[in-house]
């Protein structure tokens, strides 16, 4: 346990899909706002851009599948954590086959595959690793099965906690939450966001400070890293967007801060852990 938590956040490869050109008019969504398909291709660009330019990431980069319209969303796709990679079993049925080629990108990395083969379980980007245990969401997109799994997959070899957080007013747990740095949690301003906390609180045998999210909860989805002769890193909405939330990051005065747009995939419930999976494997691609 101790050894997961030296080394949380250091990742040295991040796995990333093209947008789909029917992400428009065909993914998922919450909402029926209107997507400008170039916009969210050049937003995409510049992601990966920081990831691999201002981070110094190995970018493993897929192309789009027109068939596949949330395919850009690849965290939904597996869960990574030290050398193993389970494969999830996402939650709408339309999106089950944008495991295969994530699947093949991961095991071409070297990384050990586990399957989630059981037909009765559903896995999305519920998951939140905080570098001591896992929170996982149950929502529409996640079951307790689900979580079952990932708890099987990953308890034995890591002996890591796995805990499961009721999440009914949002698609993901990370939805309103996520880490901003070794035991922060960045977690939304929402009165269920904020149960959510608390219930996670009760749940862990470790503490963990909070950084509250104002503007939305939303915002609250940001990406930790703890880069090599930069270390700690936040990527964090726009303050065009979120400039509330930026003023909140800013506090964060021993972290380099990169404001990052996904204006145009949080039209359809995007944000910005969902469109990469970080690995940390010292190899060569």
């Amino acid at each position: 346990m101790a050894e997961l938590m030296a080394g949380f956040g250091v990742f040295t490869h991040a796995l990333v899909r093209g947008i789909a050109a029917s992400l428009p008019k065909e993914a998922l969504r919450m909402n029926s706002a209107e997507v400008d398909l170039a916009r969210a291709q050049r937003e995409q660009e510049i992601y990966v851009r920081v990831l691999k330019h201002n981070l110094g990431l190995q970018v493993i980069e897929l192309p789009a599948d027109d068939s596949l319209p949330d395919c850009a969303f690849v965290e939904d796709a597996a869960v990574v954590c030290g050398d193993i990679a389970l494969i999830t079993r996402p939650g709408a049925p339309s999106r089950r086959k944008e495991t295969e080629a994530v699947r093949k990108a991961l095991k071409d990395l070297g990384l050990n595959i586990a399957d989630m083969a059981d037909d009765t379980a559903k896995l999305d980007g519920d998951v939140l690793f905080t570098g001591r245990e896992f929170f996982v969401g149950l929502s529409k997109r996640t079951n307790q099965r689900g979580a079952e799994i990932l708890a099987d997959t990953f308890k034995a070899q890591l002996m890591t906690d796995v805990s499961t957080v009721p999440v009914c007013d949002n698609l993901h747990l990370k939805s309103f939450c996520s880490m901003a740095g070794p035991g922060l949690i960045a977690i939304g301003s929402s009165e269920p966001a904020q149960k959510a906390l608390k219930i996670m609180q009760q749940m862990s045998d470790h503490r963990y400070d909070k950084l509250t999210i104002p503007d939305d909860d939303a915002a609250a989805n940001c990406i930790y890293l703890n880069i090599p002769n930069k270390g700690h890193v936040v990527l964090h909405r726009i303050p065009e967007e979120y400039p509330e939330s930026a003023k909140v990051f800013e506090k964060l005065k021993e972290h380099m801060l990169i404001p990052v747009a996904v204006t145009e995939t949080a039209k359809v419930d995007g944000a910005l852990t969902c469109s990469s999976i970080l690995i940390s494997k010292q190899c060569k691609i």
